[in-house]
């Protein structure tokens, strides 16, 4: 006599790693968007320094003894978000009840937000972070060797632009953070707070907080990305999710998920970014 044997799945589900999101880090919330769908922003010039003229010589509407008179240019710079997204899909009541509720709504959907919508995020802001950098060297091939030296000119870089020393962070993939771990130039502190440390900061060096990102999520062939989060902008004006109960046509749940978000580098601040690609 034949026996069917009895075949059980037990409650889990052998789901896909995915990282949090680390762009908190490395950008900024600095305007409203509430009400909007544009931000403009002024970019106003400054005015020149002059030698004080004390025996009064200047005259005319256009000099006095502070020097000749300037007019401050004040230009707009516009912010438009442009990525707004969405998915959908439905979930079978019987699906639902014979996988353990693995399927069920609320764990679907947070699945889908953190394999499907923090990455695709993710690439998008760390890719507009790479086009509009303020400086872009040559390519280079990263080494053990010389990858102390690249990271030292990127940071000679942000001083000179004057950029704040406080909140740099810089970007690396594992793959390069490996060649950071083998220099023998690089010593880390990896005495970093408990707080730091759950946001994805894995050490310090030269006063720049170091994050490692999956490489899928970086720009291809990227090397590392110095920043400081004053020069992104990383909106979401709209982070909708539903989850509908036997709605008309479908016996069980229908997830829907509307995202509405952008980044821009700010003109005037796109210097306090540093991108170095690598050899192709």
């Amino acid at each position: 006599m034949a026996i069917n044997l009895v075949t059980k799945f037990l409650p889990y589900v052998d789901e896909i790693f995915k990282k949090e999101s680390k762009k908190a880090l490395v950008t900024n919330q600095d305007f409203e968007w509430t009400g909007a769908h544009t931000v403009k922003v002024y970019k106003i010039s400054t005015g020149g320094m002059n030698d004080y003229d004390r025996a009064g010589t200047g005259s005319g509407a256009a000099g006095s003894r502070y020097g000749t008179v300037e007019s401050l240019d004040a230009t707009t710079e516009e912010l438009t978000l442009k990525k707004d997204r969405s998915f959908t899909f439905a979930i079978d009541k019987l699906d639902a009840d014979e996988t353990a509720q693995q399927l069920a709504a609320a764990t679907a959907l947070a699945r889908q937000q953190r394999e499907v919508v923090i990455p695709e995020v993710d690439s998008y802001v760390y890719g507009v972070m790479a086009a509009g950098a303020g400086t872009k060297p040559a390519a280079v091939a990263l080494t053990a060797d010389n990858i102390y030296d690249e990271i030292t000119k990127a940071t000679n870089a942000l001083d000179n632009a004057e950029v704040p020393d406080e909140s740099r962070v810089i970007i690396v993939s594992p793959d390069v953070y490996r060649l950071m771990k083998k220099s023998k130039d690089i010593v880390m502190e990896t005495d970093i707070d408990s707080n730091l440390r759950k946001q994805g900061v894995v050490s310090n060096l030269d006063g720049a907080l170091v994050i490692k990102v999956p490489a899928a999520r970086l720009p291809e062939n990227c090397g590392f990305i110095l920043c400081h989060p004053c020069a992104t902008v990383a909106p979401t004006k709209l982070e909708d999710y539903k989850i509908h109960q036997d709605p008309p046509g479908i016996s069980g749940s229908l997830v829907e998920g509307r995202i509405c978000y952008d980044a821009f580098v700010l003109d005037n601040k796109k210097m306090a970014i540093y991108y170095q690609e690598l050899t192709a």
